[in-house]
């Protein structure tokens, strides 16, 4: 075998150095590569685990909230009124449960005459038939010929003996007397222009007979009959501590047994308190109430229910205009009270007012309307 030559040696150990730097660089530049992956990857991940997650956030607005209750109410014609007759003579002629009474016609008969009715707050108690007599009956009578069309002439401010007519009384005048006649020849009385006691029925109002408590042949002196409102109306118990809140003529919701809702006024409230002692007329110790009647808007929303449990929807309070945001915006303070928080973390401490379907109402220094806060819902 030939022998190699110094100058191939030389050679082959060149070779091999140059290979192993360029491995040695090679594996370097790999091993940097991978850490400078590394370094990327960790930086990355740094990144993402820094980022704060993103929240909620709402919008402080101005709104009106309203406070609103329902309670339980009975659909049907109101409360019953007793009738009652007076004077002398035998009922020959009622009338039946469902007719209704109207100004000036006849309600019942007594010794076969007609007893017409007269719209008011006051009974006739006396015998009309001297002119110049004065009274609140007198206005009785004065006040419900001039709706029936009848001319009842003027009335004087002062009576025949020179004292001042009070209001709501009225002087029996010589036209007054006239329009009387016409109009008992109009309903089948004798035209005498004079008005005992018990001739007429006083009634509050238009209504309907609910009830025929006498039968002919009774004394007229007793109870005859009882009547209620011509509408249907909600009779509503409401507590007495709570029914300051409620006015005659706000509007009202009533929830009717299918689930439909329809626009409701307060008509009236009761003077008379029913409960609050032992038996108080509603059971031992049943907390004093009094009854509210709403009348529906439209007549024809109930016209198919003759009598029905309901649910009326009172509006007690509103506050109008004012700042709010969801109840899920606000944040319970350790120290007590609520603040809102801002997005980039900081807290706004505010005063709440009324709570109404999800917003509540705020106030507080730095808070105005279009402020963003981070809400939960």
């Amino acid at each position: 075998m030939p022998r190699s030559s110094p100058t191939d040696d030389r050679g082959r150990r060149t070779t091999r150095r140059t290979a192993i730097v360029v491995a040695t660089v090679t594996l370097v530049i790999a091993v940097g590569a991978g850490v400078g992956v590394l370094a990327l990857r960790r930086h990355a991940d740094g990144d993402v685990a820094s980022t704060p997650p993103s929240v909620a956030t709402t919008t402080v607005t101005r709104a009106d909230l309203s406070d609103t209750r329902s309670l339980n109410g009975t659909l049907g014609f109101g409360p019953e009124r007793v009738v009652k007759g007076a004077g002398e003579g035998v009922v020959t002629r009622l009338p039946k449960v469902g007719d209704t009474v109207a100004r000036g016609k006849p309600l019942y008969r007594v010794n076969d005459r007609p007893v017409p009715v007269l719209f008011g707050g006051t009974p006739l108690f006396r015998t009309l038939d001297k002119p110049g007599l004065v009274g609140s009956d007198v206005r009785i009578v004065w006040d419900n010929l001039k709706a029936l069309g009848y001319h009842t002439g003027s009335q004087p401010s002062r009576g025949t003996d020179g004292t001042k007519i009070g209001t709501g009384q009225a002087v029996l005048t010589g036209s007054l007397v006239a329009a009387i006649k016409k109009w008992q020849k109009a309903v089948g009385l004798d035209p005498t222009g004079t008005i005992g006691v018990g001739q007429v029925a006083v009634l509050s109002g238009p209504a309907r007979v609910s009830a025929v408590k006498a039968l002919p042949g009774d004394p007229v002196a007793g109870e005859l009959l009882a009547v209620t409102e011509k509408v249907k109306l909600v009779t509503v118990p409401v507590g007495a501590t709570e029914v300051g809140t409620i006015t005659v003529g706000a509007a009202v919701v009533v929830a009717l047994p299918d689930s439909s809702e329809i626009p409701a006024r307060v008509a009236s409230i009761s003077q008379t308190v029913r409960g609050g002692g032992p038996d108080g007329g509603t059971g031992q110790g049943s907390p004093p109430t009094v009854d509210v009647l709403v009348a529906p808007t439209r007549a024809a929303d109930v016209a198919k229910l003759d009598a029905a449990a309901v649910q009326v929807r009172f509006t007690t309070a509103v506050h109008r205009n004012v700042l709010a945001v969801p109840v899920g915006a606000l944040v319970a303070l350790r120290e007590g009270g609520h603040a809102l928080q801002l997005p980039d973390g900081g807290l706004v401490a505010v005063e709440t007012g009324m709570f109404a379907r999800g917003l509540v109402e705020i106030s507080g220094p730095g808070v105005t309307e279009g402020l963003d806060v981070v809400t939960a819902s």
